[in-house]
């Protein structure tokens, strides 16, 4: 993530702050200016269910966190049940955590929980549901000594990225203030150097987009995975690249709205290039795997019948559970992909054959 100015982040009046800033030193990325506006955001509410901005699968079905844990449980069974730690990016209200917990102590599996979050406001929220967790600011700081399993739900989708937009020539996109109306711009323009060669004739008006920090992360989880041990699971929505296209939003109050609007008042997310962090795990010596659909992933897994076992066990919650699997499997259930990474010696995970 690009760093920002602490009063950036923190100050409750981001706009100004912001505005302020770009007065001073001119037009931002826009890697900078979603970094600024989503580490805000995070930090200062909770924002998911029905009171918040989005909800996310966990929070619409216990069914995904079970079979997420299954997943888990499955992958450590097959490897020889190993001491493992779980990890979640990302992790919400801990919803997901706590039901995984769940199908993976049936399993067998008891792991140590760490979570990797800065939201105060979120922490406070998983320490409710899973209060025997560990916190960390960042993966640098996971547990050294035993393989990793590691689960990102709707965590890449947050991370900044890198737009380029194509006029005569590529430039990269800029964000640009007046008095607090923000809007994007096209800055000085760049190399053919740095624009891959498929793209570099694309219509005007094309946007490319990029997340570093999504690679540095993806990078230092691989690189982890392959020397200790484990494996990672990524569920978000996005596409197999390379691909042009702006990506970019902002949702609140389960609509969408203006990402240059009251940054920080909104949660910013971009569609995630899984080709790319395939392909930036396989270079520090991991396996990817996938991507496959979250209705591939969760029909493999079992969801039907947990379906079943749970209408049974509570009828009277039949309907609205055939509506959450619903959900699960055909409103979200092509746009969201999986994405698996495992160390090279470990076996080939559940729905990724």
């Amino acid at each position: 993530m690009v760093d920002m100015p602490d009063t950036l982040v923190t100050d409750t009046a981001l706009p100004e702050r912001l505005a302020r800033a770009i007065a001073l030193a001119g037009p931002i990325p826009v890697a900078q200016y979603m970094a600024a506006a989503n580490a805000h955001y995070y930090a200062t509410r909770d924002p998911l269910g029905a009171g918040g901005d989005f909800t996310t699968a966990p929070e619409i079905s216990q069914m995904f966190g079970e079979l997420v844990g299954l997943w888990c449980a499955d992958l450590w069974d097959r490897t020889g049940r190993p001491e493992v730690a779980w990890v979640e990016l990302g992790p919400g209200r801990g919803t997901l955590a706590a039901d995984a917990a769940r199908a993976m102590t049936k399993a067998g599996l008891t792991p140590p929980v760490h979570f990797v979050e800065t939201s105060p406001a979120l922490r406070a929220a998983q320490a409710e549901r899973v209060p025997a967790a560990t916190w960390h600011d960042a993966v640098d700081t996971l547990p050294t000594d035993r393989p990793l399993i590691v689960v990102a739900n709707e965590f890449f989708d947050a991370l900044p990225i890198r737009q380029l937009v194509k006029r005569e020539q590529w430039h990269e996109r800029l964000v640009a203030a007046q008095d607090l109306l923000f809007l994007p711009i096209a800055g000085k323009p760049l190399p053919d150097a740095v624009i891959p060669e498929l793209f570099r004739d694309a219509p005007a008006g094309s946007i490319l987009e990029t997340s570093p920090a999504a690679v540095t992360i993806i990078r230092g989880l691989a690189k982890r995975i392959a020397a200790q041990g484990g494996a990672l699971i990524a569920v978000d929505y996005g596409y197999e690249g390379p691909a042009l296209g702006d990506t970019l939003q902002a949702v609140r109050g389960h609509a969408f709205a203006n990402p240059f609007e009251a940054p920080g008042e909104h949660d910013l997310t971009a569609h995630v290039d899984f080709t790319t962090l395939a392909a930036a795990a396989q270079t520090e010596g991991a396996v990817a795997w996938g991507p496959v659909t979250q209705r591939d992933l969760l029909g493999a897994l079992g969801i039907d019948s947990r379906t079943s076992a749970l209408a049974k066990a509570s009828p009277a919650r039949a309907e609205a559970l055939a509506a959450d699997r619903r959900r699960l499997m055909d409103d979200m259930g092509t746009l969201f992909k999986a994405l698996a990474i495992t160390a090279p010696n470990w076996p080939t995970p559940a729905a990724f054959a």
